[in-house]
């Protein structure tokens, strides 16, 4: 296959405001990642993937990190929630298995209804309909624990992909679509990054680089490409960055903060970007 790919993880809201800005300070050093061949998104990441896919000027997708917040009440993902979602996932040394269990506790979670939480989605989203690349939304099918990776060739409207990608597991309520009812892309990786197989060239936007339980390890994930011989380099938040977005990555208040933080750490990371990129 060939080609050059940028895969952008999850991190909750605070991970979409510091990839966007991370995206706008690269691009102002001369590093246009949005020309990738290929977009892997992953929860937030999908979200990026979809603005950028869509043809939303870098900076008008970073100016939109820097509004106030809206009205909604901010979600939280709290230690309970990711204790439950560590617990179900070790239960099985099955990587498929252990998705479906999680995927049962987000079926049980009381959460906003499905209908609202599509509504708040199709209202943020920089796309209603997919863009004419090679856009990967990953999300896990909460009954088998299989994984999905939704393209424009799926059937799948990008409005109930990226909700799938975003289901986080005990927040948001997973989606339905054709029948089948899907959570966050995270549940099997926060980043996917291995999907990127078969590319020379990959950036990885990493908001959040560990892992939640013991499967699909990111450094596994990462040498595996390296194996096959691409390019890879991975890019998560410094010091001020994780300060910026803090504790809660659901936290509207934190985004422009995190969007900033993105942007000023770019030069950083820059040399490292283009020794892979160009």
């Amino acid at each position: 296959m060939g080609g050059r790919a940028l895969v952008c993880g999850g991190g909750g809201v605070t991970g979409i405001a510091w990839e966007f800005g991370m995206l706008a300070g690269l691009a102002e050093a001369g590093i246009d990642l949005v020309s990738a061949d290929v977009l892997i998104g992953t929860s937030a990441g999908s979200f990026v993937g979809t603005g950028i896919a869509a043809g939303v000027p870098v900076e008008d997708l970073y100016a939109s990190q820097l509004l106030p917040p809206e009205a909604d009440t901010t979600a939280k993902l709290g230690w309970n929630s990711i204790a439950q979602w560590v617990w179900a996932s070790a239960r099985s040394r099955d990587p498929v298995r252990a998705a479906a269990r999680v995927g049962a506790m987000a079926l049980r979670a009381p959460t906003m209804p499905e209908a609202r939480r599509r509504e708040v989605i199709a209202a943020r989203l920089p796309a209603s309909e997919w863009p004419e690349r090679d856009l990967r939304i990953v999300a896990v099918d909460a009954g088998s624990g299989e994984t999905a990776v939704f393209t424009r060739e799926s059937g799948v409207g990008i409005i109930d992909a990226v909700g799938a990608s975003c289901a986080v597991p005990g927040v948001w309520p997973p989606v339905t679509i054709d029948g089948r009812r899907y959570v966050d892309g995270g549940v099997r990786s926060t980043t996917n990054v291995d999907l990127a197989v078969g590319c020379d060239r990959v950036v990885l936007l990493a908001p959040i680089a560990r892992a939640i339980g013991r499967h699909h390890r990111l450094d596994r994930q990462l040498a595996s490409l390296r194996r096959a011989g691409a390019q890879v380099v991975m890019v998560t938040p410094d010091p001020a960055a994780r300060r910026a977005i803090g504790r809660n990555v659901l936290d509207l208040a934190a985004r422009a903060p995190s969007a900033r933080a993105g942007r000023a750490q770019a030069a950083a990371e820059a040399a490292r970007v283009a020794a892979v990129w160009s």
